[in-house]
């Protein structure tokens, strides 16, 4: 990783080795001989991390160290120290020095260093921007992000706010279907009505249809009352139903007619009652498929699917895992009356590396576990989850010798499958396209993967 890398070493033959091995290495290296040089360099440029010396004619490394520290707390400095002088290389650190290396300087543990640093720096700037662009209002409606992928989805959001066409949100389980539902219902003229939300997968197929469309007394055993179902009691606002994938195909011709006709039969009922809602739906399922699998009627599916607003993952959204990361923080810090302001660089790299396949939702629930634990006011990379500390991406192709650790041809397609689908955003469509199959087909073995991940 280059960088601007200033130097503060009063030995000639020191500060030329450094200059030159640092930039065959790829940093832009700056050379001085005094610390009171170096910090007015600081003062009056930008550089990614300062490497000092300890022992300097006039002010010390360890003084630069610390004055730099104070004027400018986002510049790394790493000193150097000689070998067996841990306890001023202790000092260091203690004044707020990122690292030490000890001489002889091995040039090759020193660039790993600086490496670190410029990244820490990095990790360091790029929260801060984030926590500044959250501050200014990067959010519509709850969807916090600015990545092109998710402006994309304010761009419909906005576009079909104000009318009342149906829309069919998609995207993965956990990457906020629901939110972006109520961003459409508080951004259109129908905000003032109500906002009537029903999981279709979360009932059996005569109590949802009770509850779509209402009942009359006595229209089956308990049914001690009549019912308005949220059909009508969604009028003058917006009526959401999530995983539509699942409605039972004996309620989809039922669903249909309503939505044909903008008119319900309550169950036991001999009259149709109007309603004046918009319908949107959402599903985690390619809906597609499964009309050629004969598990959802086409008609149905061609009168949800008006407007189509696709959510991208969280791994195909880049830094917005940070920006969302300081939003929750925020979040729960007030809910919890903590003082955690943000996230250490560490922790932020941690959450950029891991590929989220629970989405917005898993990683809510990993930012407030992570507030509720920590005992500092910047989360560390200890208060993350074990799965979130320890990820490392997967390899389609294990470098390794040992023909024992090498994985059968099943293992590396379903590998591969995992990286293209990561590469195109998620979208089966076009995973399949790249893959050279047909969706049934990536349909199948992506269900085969997560049978066998569900096997004891």
């Amino acid at each position: 990783m280059p960088g601007r890398i200033l130097i503060a070493e009063d030995e000639r033959e020191m500060r030329a080795l450094l200059d030159k091995g640092l930039t065959r290495r790829g940093f832009t290296p700056r050379v001085c001989e005094t610390a009171d040089e170096a910090l007015a360099l600081v003062v009056a440029e930008d550089f990614d991390a300062v490497l000092t010396d300890l022992r300097m004619p006039g002010m010390s490394g360890l003084a630069l160290c610390e004055r730099i520290v104070l004027t400018r707390p986002d510049i790394p400095v790493v000193v150097v120290t000689a070998f067996g002088s841990m306890e001023t290389a202790v000092a260091a650190i203690r004044a707020g020095a990122y690292d030490f290396i000890t001489k002889p300087v091995d040039l090759d543990a020193l660039v790993l260093v600086l490496e670190r640093a410029v990244r820490h720096r990095a990790l360091r700037e790029e929260v801060r921007r984030l926590r500044q662009a959250l501050a200014q209002g990067v959010e519509l409606g709850g969807l916090v992000g600015q990545s092109p992928a998710l402006r994309q989805a304010y761009t419909v959001i906005d576009r079909v706010a104000d009318v009342d066409t149906t829309v069919l949100i998609t995207g993965e389980s956990g990457t906020g279907k629901e939110v972006a539902a109520r961003a459409l219902h508080t951004r259109g003229r129908r905000r003032a009505g109500p906002f009537v939300a029903i999981n279709c997968a979360a009932m059996p197929e005569p109590l949802l249809e009770s509850e779509l469309f209402g009942h009359v007394k006595g229209a089956f055993t308990d049914a001690h009352a009549s019912r308005t179902g949220l059909f009508v009691q969604a009028s003058g606002g917006t009526l959401f139903l999530d995983e539509v994938g699942e409605l039972p195909l004996g309620l989809q011709p039922k669903l249909l007619r309503a939505l044909q006709e903008r008119k319900v039969r309550q169950l036991g009922g001999n009259e149709e009652v109007a309603f004046d809602a918009r319908i949107v739906a959402a599903t985690n399922r390619d809906l597609e498929l499964a009309v050629e699998e004969g598990r959802f009627r086409e008609d149905l599916y061609y009168r949800l699917n008006v407007i189509n607003l696709e959510l991208p993952p969280l791994r195909a959204r880049g830094n917005d895992v940070l920006l969302l990361s300081q939003h929750f923080v925020e979040h729960f810090a007030a809910r919890t009356g903590k003082r955690v302001l943000g996230l250490s660089p560490a922790a932020a790299q941690k959450l950029l590396a891991y590929g989220w396949p629970g989405n917005v939702r898993e990683l809510q629930n990993c930012i407030e576990r992570a507030v509720a634990l920590t005992t500092f006011e910047q989360l560390t990379v200890e208060d993350l989850p074990e799965r979130v500390r320890s990820y490392t991406a997967p390899r389609v192709l294990p470098e390794v010798s040992d023909v024992s650790e090498w994985v059968t041809l099943e293992e590396v397609e379903r590998r591969y499958i995992h990286r293209v689908l990561e590469a195109v955003g998620g979208s089966r469509t076009l995973a399949a396209r790249v893959l050279g199959v047909d969706r049934k087909t990536l349909y199948r073995k992506l269900h085969r993967d997560e049978d066998d991940e569900s096997k004891p």
